[in-house]
This record gives structure tokens, C-alpha cells and sequence, in this order.
């Protein structure tokens, strides 16, 4: 057992692409914890370990990992760099004592940068900030460093919060140094990070002698063991097989039993016998353990502070697939299958809610991105479902609906800022500030409700040609504005059911643009592309060529058809209007009119 002394305890914070995870890479690797010959010396972002973290390049789930330098346990615990992934940011920072607050040297601090650095000191930890990649070209140190000093004074809760240390790093290459080095290429290490951790951030301020107590701030699961529920020692010790109490949110206690007790090292998980106050450990035998509940001495059960959450921002419908292709692509596909599987993301996945509505549910999340990551995780596990267009989550204050409101920033070239302010404008959006950067780009930044974030990202993607930085924050919020105007054309909509012909789609592929190609079965309803004016157009994109025995120079030429859009999921999700739907299988994503039949399509838009 550790003694809470040689305990550290820290969070890596940063905005998106600043460097958090290749840090914790740098760390892991010199403190020894793997071979010399074990794949992960070979390996980057080691911490992200989920498929989408992959393929999307970002860190997704906060995760813990435990290194030994010396006589000293670092427990690091590794955080998202996204908005929409903050609720993840807020439980783990409650088993932190002080945070890496990692800095990039060119773009400066970021709006993810305030937000994670305003959680960590209303939480009182010690800060120590690094200055990350300081051999880019276009690095402006002074300037940053000056940036961060700013941020600090506007979000310290006391004075104390205002002197930290600065070290600099090139996290990629496992360097830092204590002061700024004329070289970047002379030979150094981490060293002075570990140095950091571990004479400027505190020892765990605990009482090891009184009963014990631990907050639950993570769940993990495997076939073997089944629930861990995870969290940091707070007061006392615990030991294997011990009788406890779990303490719920209303205030109602179940007696349980801890089986088995696991400590970290590296990746891996070590079994214990024993853990005392300060460490983070791991517990299973607690089965109807939640995030944010207490897990206590049987004989003196004290309840900790319950964890509180933002609340979420957007919420979109997700319920069983009522389409003429149900049940052909997927081993999933009821409501019941559906809301089990809803209910258990629950227990992990701390900013979701959840709520039932007719066969399916109204799931909130805090942002596109973090409900399109569920959505992409379902449809992995094999789930069939459909989803509707998100809608902001409103809140009653005084009798007054008020919506919430997101803060934009947005960093362009000086050739496509006439472009962004364009859009922006159609989407009652505020100019709070605009600046040129270093780098001769202008960074603005936006007030705008977040319902007119829905689909913007996308559009500005394709105004400036991929190359805008966009990056949001909660802000609050207002009263609710008015319904803001529609932004997209028309749907080519599916007149007959059938599988597409190359001869079809040339004939609709002057009224739009497509999203499907030949040999594609195709339903009444479905949406088969964009039209290239307001208003929804019926096509037949299944019809054959008729066949005669007359021939001609003409007739039997080779159709040469424009390659089809194949939208992403984010992109069909930005597409879908109020009265469509997103059909998501294992195998396909279909987008579809909520009424099948153009009939009741009438009778709805009349109603």
C-alpha cells in the first residue's frame, strides 16, 4: 500500500490537437513501464484505444493509467479535448490533485483550453502549464505565455492560482526543459515534466486513519469479473473481500461485498490486497454501482458530494427502423433491444439522457459530435434504428423558454472571411471579436444559438474549401429566438421501389445532385439526393430503358454518369430536415421522408 505522500494524482488538460495523449505517450514510455521490446514503444497515442478514437484522431473517453518514477505512484489520468465530450472532463477531474495544462505554441489557448483550465481551478487544483510543441515555424511563445497569464486572471478563483510553473516540450519527441532552449535538437527527455509532478503538485490531501470512503467517477466491464467500479480513495483503506455500503443518489444504501481490488500499472490493471486514501483503484463485487455514488464503510456510511454535470444541449429521436429494409441488416432491431442498450450506455456515459417517446427515445447529449459518436457505436455493436434531426434542449426560467447558446470560434484565411460572415449572418449569429493571427489568418469569434450550429460546420467546410478551424463552447443561455430560416434545397425523393438504373439516374442527375449510385435498392420515400431548387422533387431513378429494333448512332452510346455524394454520418445527420429521417444499419445509412407515402406527405404539410 502506497503511502499518500509518494501519491500523485493528475489530469492532462488541454484544447483538441495540443498534445495531451502524445504526452502521456512520452511519459509512459521513459518511466519504463513497457519492455524495450513491447509493441507499445513502437506504437502512439497508446491511451487511445477505441476504434472511432483511431479513425477520428481524438481522445473520446477519459482514461487512467499509473507510472513510477523513483519512489513516486503518478496516477495520469488522460481527458478529451472536445466540448462535447466535457462530461467526461468534469467526473475525472474530481480524482485529481493538480493538472498538466498543455499548450500549443503556435494557436495559443483555445476555447477548450478555458474551459477544462475554469473546471480544474473551480475544483482547486494546481496547475502546471506546459508550452507543447515549441519547434513549429510559426511558434509565438511570448505571445502565449502571455495569452495563458490573461486566461488565468479572468478564471483563478484565488490568488494563490495565479503563480504556477511554465515548462516547455516537444511532446512528440519526448523533450521539455525547465527554461526555453536555445536548441531544440540538443539531447533532453522528460524528465523535467516528471520533476514537475512531482514537487509542484500536491500529495493527496487525505485522512488515511477515519472510515473508508470513494466516489465512483468511472465504470469499466469484462465477461470475467463484470462491473469495476472505479474511483480514488478519498479517507481510510479497503482490502479484498471486505463488507461495504453503496450509497445511491436518493439517498438509499445496499450492503455488497468487495470481491476483487486492482490498482494500476501502465495499461494494465495489478491486483492488490490492500489500497489506501489517495490511490485511484479499481473494485468489482459492486454491481448497481453508478457513476457519482459513494462506496463506504459498513459501520459509518458517509455520502460524498454528488458529482454535478452540465446539462445537456442537443437531443435528437433514435427508435426502431420503420423502414421497407428493416431487419435485413442487422441482428438488432427492436425498441426493447434498443432501450436496454440505451439504458446501460447510461452508466458510463455521464452527459446523456435519455428519455422514452411512443416506440423510441429522445436521447441529449452535449453536441453533434458526441451523439453521432453514440450513434456510430450502436451501429457497430449491429442496432438498426432511425434517427430525426437534432433539436437544442430548452429550459423553463421565470415562466421565460430560453435556449442555449454556443460560443463560435473560427480561424480562416483573409480570402474566405467574406464567406463565414455571410453564413454566420443567416444564422443570427454575434460578432464579439475578430483579430488578425500571427500567421496571417483572422480569428473571430461568434455568438450563435446552438441550433444554428446544426449543419454549419459542414457548410463552412465547404465554403473555405476545408481549410477553417472551427471550435465551440457552451455559453449559457437566452431567451428563444425566432425559427431560423431553411437553409437547404429540396430532396430527390424515390417514387418506386426497385434497384437504380444508370439510365435513371442520368435523366435525375440534371435536376441535382445524387447520393446513390446504380444497382442500389431504393425505396418509395427515400431520398435519393438534393434538388437543385427549394422544394421537394418525386423521381423514379429504378426505370429501365425501353427496348425497341430500331437502332441508332445515338441510342447505344455508354451513359457517362457524375460520380454520386456518399454523405458520412455527420453530414446525413446535418442534412435531415424536421420532416425526414436518417435510416442507420450496420451496412448503410439511408435518408428518408418520415412519411413513406406522398399522399400523407401532402396531408402532413397541410395540417
Amino acid at each position: 500500500m502506497t503511502e499518500p505522500k509518494f501519491i500523485r494524482n493528475i489530469a492532462i488538460i488541454a484544447h483538441v490537437d495540443h498534445g495531451k495523449t502524445t504526452m502521456v505517450d512520452g511519459l509512459l514510455k521513459q518511466s519504463n513501464t513497457f519492455r524495450d521490446n513491447q509493441a507499445e514503444m513502437e506504437q502512439s497515442l497508446i491511451m487511445d484505444s477505441g476504434d472511432q478514437e483511431h479513425e477520428r484522431g481524438i481522445t473520446i473517453t477519459a482514461k487512467q493509467t499509473s507510472i513510477y518514477h523513483g519512489d513516486y505512484k503518478i496516477n495520469i489520468i488522460d481527458t478529451p479535448g472536445h466540448a462535447d465530450f466535457s462530461g467526461e472532463v468534469e467526473r475525472t477531474l474530481n480524482m485529481a490533485d493538480g493538472v498538466l495544462l498543455v499548450v500549443d505554441a503556435q494557436e495559443g489557448p483555445m476555447p477548450q483550453t478555458k474551459f477544462v483550465l475554469s473546471k480544474a481551478l473551480e475544483l482547486g487544483l494546481k496547475p502546471v502549464v506546459v508550452i507543447n510543441k515549441i519547434d513549429k515555424p510559426s511558434r509565438r511563445i511570448d505571445e502565449v505565455i502571455d495569452e495563458v497569464s490573461d486566461l488565468f486572471l479572468e478564471l483563478a478563483i484565488d490568488d494563490s492560482q495565479l503563480h504556477y510553473p511554465v515548462y516547455y516540450a516537444i511532446g512528440r519527441d519526448g523533450k521539455a526543459w525547465k527554461t526555453l532552449p536555445e536548441n531544440t535538437a540538443e539531447h533532453a527527455d522528460l524528465e523535467p515534466i516528471f520533476d514537475a509532478i512531482v514537487h509542484d503538485i500536491p500529495a493527496p490531501d487525505v485522512d488515511t486513519n477515519g472510515p473508508f470512503q470513494l466516489l465512483v467517477t468511472s465504470l469499466q466491464y469484462d465477461s470475467f469479473l463484470g462491473k469495476y467500479a472505479i474511483g480514488r480513495v478519498t479517507r481510510g483503506s479497503i482490502s479484498k473481500n471486505q463488507q461495504v455500503v453503496l450509497m445511491k443518489r436518493d439517498g438509499t444504501t445496499i450492503g455488497a461485498k468487495v470481491e476483487k481490488l486492482f490498482g494500476y500499472r501502465g495499461l494494465n490493471r495489478e491486483e492488490l490486497d490492500e489500497a489506501g486514501a489517495g490511490d485511484i483503484i479499481a473494485l468489482t463485487g459492486i454491481a448497481d454501482a453508478h457513476i457519482g455514488e459513494t462506496v463506504a464503510d459498513k459501520d459509518t456510511p458517509e455520502a460524498l458530494p454528488v458529482i454535478d454535470i452540465e446539462a445537456p444541449t442537443l437531443s435528437m429521436y433514435l427508435g426502431p427502423n420503420t423502414s421497407p429494409m428493416k431487419g435485413k441488416e442487422a441482428k438488432y432491431n427492436t425498441s426493447r433491444q434498443i432501450g436496454d442498450r440505451l439504458r446501460q450506455e447510461l452508466e458510463t456515459n455521464v452527459s446523456l439522457r435519455v428519455r422514452e417517446e411512443g416506440i423510441g427515445f429522445v436521447v441529449s447529449g452535449r453536441g453533434e459530435l458526441h451523439l453521432s459518436v453514440l450513434i456510430e457505436t450502436l451501429r457497430r455493436e449491429d442496432y438498426e434504428f432511425e434517427v430525426g434531426r437534432p433539436q437544442a434542449v430548452t429550459v423553463e426560467e421565470d415562466g421565460i423558454t430560453k435556449e442555449p447558446v454556443e460560443e463560435l470560434l473560427i480561424e480562416v484565411g483573409a480570402e474566405f472571411v467574406g464567406a463565414v460572415s455571410q453564413e454566420l449572418g443567416a444564422r443570427r449569429a454575434t460578432l464579439v471579436k475578430q483579430e488578425q493571427t500571427s500567421s496571417g489568418t483572422t480569428r473571430t469569434t461568434y455568438l450563435l444559438p446552438t441550433r444554428a450550429m446544426i449543419g454549419l460546420r459542414n457548410l463552412l467546410l465547404t465554403a473555405t474549401k476545408g481549410t477553417v478551424i472551427i471550435n465551440s463552447l457552451p455559453h449559457g443561455y437566452q431567451p428563444l429566438g425566432p425559427k431560423l430560416p431553411q437553409h437547404r434545397n429540396g430532396a430527390l425523393v424515390a417514387t418506386e421501389a426497385g434497384t437504380t438504373t444508370a439510365y435513371a439516374l442520368d435523366a435525375a442527375a440534371s435536376r441535382g445532385e445524387l447520393f446513390v449510385g446504380p444497382g442500389t435498392t431504393v425505396y418509395q420515400g427515400m431520398i435519393v439526393g438534393v434538388y437543385n431548387r427549394q422544394g421537394d422533387l418525386d423521381v423514379n431513378v429504378c426505370k429501365g430503358k425501353q427496348l425497341t429494333n430500331m437502332r441508332s448512332s445515338s441510342s447505344d452510346g455508354t451513359i457517362q454518369l457524375t460520380p454520386f455524394t456518399d454523405l458520412s454520418l455527420e453530414q446525413s445527420i446535418d442534412f435531415i430536415e424536421d420532416d425526414e429521417l436518417l435510416e442507420v444499419t450496420p451496412k448503410a445509412l439511408r435518408l428518408r421522408k418520415r412519411f413513406l407515402d406522398p399522399n400523407q406527405r401532402k396531408r402532413a404539410a397541410k395540417a
